[in-house]
């Protein structure tokens, strides 16, 4: 299969220029003016962004939480990823306490395979790393599974939390092989605290969600993290950041050299408490973890963004039902399952936000939502970016686009959508993955099963140049 893209104005992370880009098969084989090249499909970008497939690597498809499954599994997962633009994404598999880590991959290639429509890898969740058993099984997903990381909990006491010797030993094997460690980085044992007194006062509304988890036990979390990292010589990845008093803290590694990275979300630079404060149980839809803060964070997080104290825009995609599974915490606000949707929406939510609020460049936008994210979790140049011998994994964006957001018309598997009623400016046209088409002019053409694992290589060309803040 032959594709030829014509005038199109191409953007990456480092480059903005006019030219076309022939694709012959699986990869993109030359780029340069007017080509007239046989091809099979020719597309027409004129007046239209080509910029590399977005990467998300904070996906949850088809996890087990709080009594229920997230709503969207890998096949509408990663359809409605390619409607909003993401050509890869990077989920989570996870190894239940006692269980064998190398067993737990298993089960997730079970999951994916032959649904997935666009291109995917895993993190590991590591719940239980004893020496004898785990720790060389950890070797073997670094060394032969291509799967280069792991996250730890220092959240959810009984279920995901590990103790600072577990984070440690996992930080130091990471360190050995070239991988990263991914920390969910509160101080969940004091977050329990508050819970419960919350709860005994008869506090179990959905906002006590967000009143009972402090920007200080994020920051505090964050701070032990990137000391242990240092302890153990290995770089760290924070998810989903979502308050300035977390980012000082990753701003103050970096400023000193430390190889500290992080990543925030659309939702903590678009929403904020107030949302909790909606009639009845509305608030519930919001109920993620960390939680929705005060909206003064979100320029903050913005101004980390730009100078790259934050390098990533994820999604932590993991959606729940409204009415049927968010209703499990209908009287326990402990209970509602941690989660929100978003991966179809990400790439016009920052473009709209970041390029045309004017906050970030065009270039950035790029950076952000796909090259960061494939060079610290290795799959770059071969993904992230668009250059003779990549993928061809290409978005066509119309940059002058309007769409308003809305759960009627979007493709995840979920009954409300929390951006509801927003209207963006930048809309996805037409995405290729590895040279198929998978969205022809906001239609699905893909099929299911044609995204492939993909191993991923060693993060260290990440620590090149030296990670310091540009300040």
């Amino acid at each position: 299969m032959k594709t030829l893209i014509k005038n199109g104005r191409v953007v990456t992370a480092v480059d903005d220029y006019y030219a076309d880009i022939f694709i012959d098969g699986e990869t993109i084989t030359t780029i340069g003016k007017k080509l007239d090249l046989p091809a099979d499909t020719v597309i027409d970008a004129t007046d239209k962004l080509v910029i590399p497939g977005g990467i998300d690597p904070h996906t949850h498809m088809d996890m087990p939480f709080g009594g229920t499954t997230s709503a969207d599994d890998f096949r509408t997962g990663t359809i409605a990823a390619a409607h909003g633009g993401t050509t890869t994404i990077i989920d989570f598999a996870i190894q239940s306490k006692g269980q064998s880590i190398l067993e737990a991959l298993d089960t997730w290639h079970g999951k994916a395979e032959g649904k997935a429509s666009i291109d995917y890898g895993f993190h590991m969740i590591v719940t239980d790393l004893c020496p004898k058993d785990r720790v060389p099984e950890m070797r073997r997903l670094m060394k032969d599974e291509g799967v280069l990381s792991c996250k730890l909990f220092m959240a959810y006491p009984g279920v995901l939390l590990v103790d600072d010797a577990t984070i440690f030993r996992a930080m130091t094997v990471a360190g050995e092989h070239g991988g990263l460690i991914c920390m969910h980085a509160e101080n969940g044992g004091v977050i329990n605290e508050i819970v419960a007194r919350a709860l005994a006062e008869g506090k179990t509304a959905p906002k006590y969600h967000a009143l009972t988890r402090p920007t200080k036990a994020e920051a505090e979390g964050v701070h032990r993290a990137i000391a242990l990292a240092e302890m153990a010589g290995s770089p760290v990845y924070i998810v989903h950041l979502s308050c300035h008093d977390a980012l000082k803290k990753v701003k103050e590694a970096r400023d000193l050299g430390v190889p500290a990275f992080a990543e925030t979300c659309p939702q903590y630079l678009f929403l904020d408490y107030s949302y909790y404060e909606k009639p009845g149980f509305e608030g519930a839809k919001y109920v993620m973890t960390p939680a929705l803060r005060e909206k003064w964070n979100q320029e903050e997080l913005w101004t980390g963004l730009r100078m790259d104290d934050l390098q990533v825009v994820s999604t932590d995609h993991c959606p729940f039902c409204f009415k049927d599974q968010k209703q499990l915490g209908a009287n326990d606000f402990s209970k509602i399952p941690n989660g929100g949707p978003g991966v179809e929406n990400r790439m016009s939510l920052v473009y709209n936000g970041g390029v045309v609020g004017g906050r970030i460049s065009v270039n950035r936008f790029v950076e952000i939502t796909s090259t960061a994210a494939a060079k610290i979790f290795g799959l770059f140049p071969r993904k992230g970016t668009i250059a003779v011998g990549s993928d061809a994994d290409i978005v066509i964006f119309d940059p002058n686009k309007k769409m308003t957001i809305s759960s009627q018309t979007h493709h995840m598997n979920v009954d409300y959508n929390c951006y509801e009623g927003m209207t963006v400016t930048g809309v996805t046209e037409t995405v290729l993955s590895r040279g198929r088409l998978v969205i022809d002019k906001g239609n699905y053409v893909g099929k299911a099963g044609d995204g492939k694992f993909i191993k991923r290589s060693s993060i260290q060309q990440a620590l090149q140049p030296a990670t310091v803040s540009g300040h």
